[in-house]
């Protein structure tokens, strides 16, 4: 691809910082960079038309863990390191809603259920033994208390089936994922930063006093430093690191007449989720039924987990009402053997801000500022 002078002059002159990656880490680091030090010339490149990876292909969940997850989450870690992550999940999305507004991302707090069907009593009984344990860990964090309870008169409202037991959580609630990014880069870009989709980085070079970007398109880019907010993918450039893709599959319904669910659902420890948005069910994941098959950086979908998800649309979610299924596709989260996110520097000018674990929506607006934040000391 070939430029003309004013367009090299013009925007890939002078770069300050080079951003790999326009998600919800990506944008957010340009942010923060650009509220900090609004001279800085700041450059988001993204090899897909729209972010490639999760920020907006993800269910739009503002939540920072249902009950069972927590319980899990303390068999294998300390409790300062789980609730810790709770807390910058909280303050994460606190951050995301201050950033945007509500109304920019359509945030609504309609709460979050965890569904336990009949194989599940054990679950169940655990988790309800030790709500007043989490609420009292989760109460200085949020500043709210009993923010989970017993929901079990609500199974008929929602009209579910084979479902014994609901959590509730009444901190939880959803958002409109292309809207965040829309805004986003709405934001940033009045700000001043240079978002080009389309420009796919494929070899960062550490030069000491700078760093080359080299690029499919054949477009060689010089910056003083360099943040890799790749997520899922950021093992391309960064083959050292310990992330390992994983792909979450999605369907959203046609609009359903006098649909009665409302707000965000986890069922079978959390690796099924679904919510409305207006009168359609978006429902996703089973990762579970073949783990090593969902370690991919590849979008296609499988039968497996299609027909699965629409199997318990019919018989669990769904069991008394027709629906079509309108759309399908999937998306690309970034995990780890332990749940906290690497935010690094990986070399004198190359920095990192990855591994998000699912939790883009609850932890990506600070994931991206700590990024910023290695930056600045780079520079």
């Amino acid at each position: 691809m070939q430029l003309s002078f004013w367009e090299r002059d013009t925007y890939f002159s002078n770069i300050d910082v080079l951003i790999v990656g326009s998600g919800i880490v990506g944008l957010n680091a340009a942010l923060h960079l650009k509220k900090t030090q609004p001279q800085l010339k700041v450059m988001v490149v993204e090899r897909g038309l729209l972010p490639t990876g999760a920020s907006s292909k993800n269910a739009g969940f503002a939540c920072f863990g249902s009950p069972s997850e927590l319980l899990e989450d303390l068999e294998h870690h300390s409790e300062e390191a789980v609730f810790s992550l709770v807390e910058r999940r909280w303050k994460g999305l606190q951050r995301l809603r201050q950033n945007l507004g509500d109304t920019a991302i359509d945030y609504n707090r309609w709460g979050g259920y965890e569904l336990f069907g009949p194989q599940q009593e054990g679950l169940h009984d655990a988790c309800m033994e030790r709500l007043p344990y989490l609420n009292k860990q989760l109460q200085p964090l949020t500043g709210e208390q009993d923010i989970y309870r017993t929901a079990d008169s609500k199974i008929s409202t929602f009209g579910f089936q084979r479902v014994r037991h609901l959590i509730e959580s009444t901190a939880e609630g959803q958002i409109d994922t292309g809207k965040m990014i829309l805004a986003l880069t709405q934001k940033v870009q009045a700000l001043g930063v240079l978002v080009l989709n389309g420009l796919e980085v494929q070899e960062l070079q550490d030069e000491g006093t700078k760093v080359s970007a080299i690029t499919l398109q054949g477009i060689s880019i010089k910056a003083r430093a360099a943040l890799v907010a790749t997520n899922g993918f950021a093992k391309k450039l960064l083959p050292q690191l310990s992330i390992v893709p994983a792909r979450a599959q999605v369907l959203i319904t046609k609009p359903i007449p006098h649909l009665s669910i409302k707000g965000t659902f986890h069922y079978d420890k959390g690796y099924y989720y679904f919510r409305n948005i207006g009168n359609r069910v978006l429902f996703g994941g089973g990762r579970n039924l073949d783990f090593s098959t969902e370690e991919t950086p590849e979008f296609e979908l499988t039968a497996l987990v299609q027909q699965k998800l629409e199997d318990l649309l019919r018989e669990v979610i769904l069991p008394d009402t027709s629906f079509e299924v309108e759309h399908r596709w999937s998306g690309i989260m970034g995990m780890g053997s332990e749940k906290t996110t690497l935010v690094q520097q990986v070399s004198e000018r190359v920095s990192c801000a990855i591994r998000l674990s699912g939790m883009g929506i609850a932890i990506g607006s600070l994931v991206g500022e700590e990024g910023a934040a290695l930056i600045l000391q780079q520079i």
